[in-house]
């Protein structure tokens, strides 16, 4: 659970995700939607470093040294990413992340060029390791930033983590860096409409021909 001091305590309990799921990858058709607004783009946050562990049972939001982080190949991914958005041309009228150093740096690098745009959502925090109960209150947040509409001419970007979605819709994403288009459709409903994976945006977006 999220404390008042910005420390979260994680007891060990397992993820549990659908087996039966299928992804879809994007389409150019997708792609050219995207552009036109209204849809919520939930991003995993970038390559993490395997050598780094988050320090459960207590996580200290604000000292990234407790906490798993990126690797230099997933700074370099975050920065790509916020390259490949400006070339497709998607509009971002807000960019919420979790309160987790690897979300808040993916953030930071992808839309480095407006930082205006982000703020910290606490309850968007690593659920993995959470009990059921205390599962309850971040999934209910996520549900209603992925199912509020959003205005056309923009689109909402969430940056959090893969357990946090497996718990919503039974898709845990991967790999890290993989962007999740969803259509928001109120009412706490939603609808799953394509994946981005990092090496997905070249087929996307083909290089542009040397004169």
């Amino acid at each position: 659970m999220v404390a008042a001091t910005g420390t979260i305590a994680w007891p060990d309990v397992g993820i549990a995700q659908d087996q039966d799921f299928q992804e879809i990858l994007a389409s150019p058709a997708l792609l050219a939607q995207m552009r036109q607004g209204g849809f919520v783009l939930y991003l995993r946050h970038g390559t993490s470093d395997p050598s780094r562990v988050d320090r459960a049972p207590q996580v200290d939001l604000n000292d990234c040294s407790t906490q798993r982080v990126l690797s230099d190949a997933g700074r370099q991914q975050a920065r790509d990413l916020g390259l490949a958005l400006r070339r497709a041309r998607i509009p971002v009228g807000e960019v919420i992340h979790s309160p987790m150093c690897r979300a808040r740096e993916s953030a930071q690098l992808t839309f480095a060029t407006q930082p205006q745009l982000l703020r910290a959502e606490p309850l968007l925090a690593y659920t993995a390791n959470l009990t059921s109960e205390q599962k309850k209150p971040v999934a209910a947040a996520t549900r209603a930033l992925v199912s509020t509409p959003v205005p056309e001419g923009t689109n909402r970007v969430i940056v959090a983590h893969a357990p946090n979605l497996a718990d919503l819709m039974g898709y845990f994403v991967k790999p890290e860096g993989t962007m999740v288009v969803l259509r928001p459709l109120g009412r706490s409903q939603f609808e799953y409409m394509g994946s981005i994976p990092p090496s997905h945006w070249s087929l996307l977006l083909p290089a542009t021909p040397k004169r």
